[in-house]
């Protein structure tokens, strides 16, 4: 195993840990309840050959242009493009993947303390004997509280800080190495149930039969909106786990990895989902509806759906938290470089700040239920501000600033690891990056605003 930085600087230390890192950050709770659901209504295998062809277009170019700005800088988001570019407006970059970053923590661990609420409820067999209703019931009354949703969204926040405090190497490799091969085993589990299930097959012909009657230009701009963000690109957790990369690292093949690790986990989700739901007569849906309503009444419906249902919310939750351990590094990294915080007050302050702003994204349905900003609750205003207009404005610079303004000597020099590594597709690259992303994401851009 490769010793990396001898310096004050922390490091990933083997290459299963850098792609179980970075497919950490890029497997998130979207992966498992709304991307197989898009998929399915949106053409099936027709769409999946739709998104494929962007990932392979747009996302592996945009993951490939965060890698080569961090691990040729070897410092933050913020700090990497401000060594590169000195005396420039491009950090404003870094500085925008930051906020970026910081927002998504505080309404992402909202919905992840849900989750861990719900391995809680199956552990305690907490869905026996309620019908649909009453299990719409449960999951309302605990949306409005003002005490357990807040209670498990600081037990989760408190989670992600001591794997971030622990260190790149000792904390964040350690835990990905360790969380995502179980995540998988789960995932693989669950298919192997759902498909022994009279009637799984509904479930298997809804995610993968192909309808290429539904491809219309709004199914592409959803198959292009998914593959460019779908990675975790934009709020430089990529530029952050970048920089810690050795410089043996081959960077063309860990962005492949970790974009087919992404995929795959988002195509065995549905196939650990929807064969159960067709299986047993229940409507699929595309977002909390199906996770904390429909799916704690499929398990209690199924043999063995008790162990099945901690499998699953277990497998949430995991997901959660490999994502959120990437989305506070790039804040904790920040500090700590930039302010020369130790990494342990660097991690106790995002804590602290993301757990305040996180607070009242928690009490959108409760406490604040009656705050609204341009028609939007808080949680919503959030989630919009993050998703709709810093990643991807993060993301159309990020490839501008490494399509037009880095040295391609630069950029071929790291792609081919100081001339190490042959370069096949190098041209293809610097094309697809110039030319095709950004006017691929200004589209996503323009359609996430309201504008196309």
């Amino acid at each position: 195993m490769e010793q990396i930085n001898p310096g004050k600087r922390d490091g990933f230390t083997s290459k299963f840990g850098i792609v179980a890192a970075a497919a950490g950050s890029a497997i998130g709770l979207g992966n498992i309840w709304r991307f197989p659901y898009v998929v399915g209504e949106s053409g099936g295998g027709a769409f999946l050959l739709v998104y494929l062809s962007f990932i392979l277009l747009l996302g592996i170019p945009v993951m490939l242009s965060e890698f080569i700005i961090g691990r040729k800088a070897k410092k933050n988001a913020y700090g990497a493009i401000k060594s590169i570019a000195p005396g420039t407006w491009w950090p404003v970059i870094g500085i925008m993947g930051i906020v970026a970053a910081f927002v998504i923590l505080a309404f992402y661990s909202t919905i992840a303390g849900w989750t861990l609420h719900y391995v809680y409820l199956s552990i305690s067999n907490g869905f026996k004997g309620q019908d649909a209703q009453a299990l719409e019931n449960l999951f309302g009354s605990f949306m409005s509280s003002a005490t357990m949703p807040l209670f498990w969204q600081m037990v989760f926040l408190i989670l992600t800080a001591g794997i971030i405090i622990a260190g790149v190497k000792k904390g964040i490799e350690k835990y990905s190495k360790i969380l995502m091969p179980f995540l998988l085993l789960l995932l693989i589990s669950l298919c192997i149930r759902a498909l022994t299930l009279p009637g799984a097959m509904d479930g298997l012909v809804f995610l993968f039969k192909p309808d290429f009657s539904m491809i219309n230009p709004q199914v592409i701009l959803s198959a292009l909106g998914q593959a460019a963000f779908s990675l975790s690109i934009g709020m430089g957790a990529l530029i952050t786990y970048g920089s810690y990369f050795p410089k043996s690292t081959n960077l063309s093949n860990t962005a492949f990895e970790v974009s087919l690790a992404d995929v795959l986990i988002a195509i065995l989700a549905g196939v650990a989902i929807f064969p159960a739901v067709f299986a047993l007569g229940m409507q699929p849906d595309g977002g909390v509806g199906l996770i904390f309503m429909v799916l704690p009444n499929v398990f209690q419906q199924m043999p063995g759906g008790y162990i099945v249902a901690i499998a699953f919310f277990v497998l949430l939750s995991i997901a959660a938290l490999t994502s959120s351990i990437s989305i506070m590094e790039v804040v904790v990294a920040f500090l700590t470089e930039e302010f020369n915080l130790k990494r342990k007050h660097a991690t106790v302050i995002t804590l602290i700040a993301a757990a305040f702003v996180g607070v009242f994204c928690t009490l959108s349905w409760g406490t604040f239920e009656h705050v609204s900003i341009a028609g939007r609750n808080i949680f919503d205003t959030l989630d919009f501000t993050a998703s709709s207009i810093l990643l991807p404005l993060g993301g159309l610079l990020i490839v501008l600033f490494t399509g037009w303004y880095m040295v391609k000597g630069e950029i071929e020099e790291e792609l081919t690891n100081q001339g190490v590594l042959k370069l096949k597709l190098f041209r293809v690259f610097m094309f697809l990056i110039r030319f095709v992303a950004p006017v691929a994401i200004a589209v996503v851009f323009l359609n996430g605003i309201g504008l196309f």
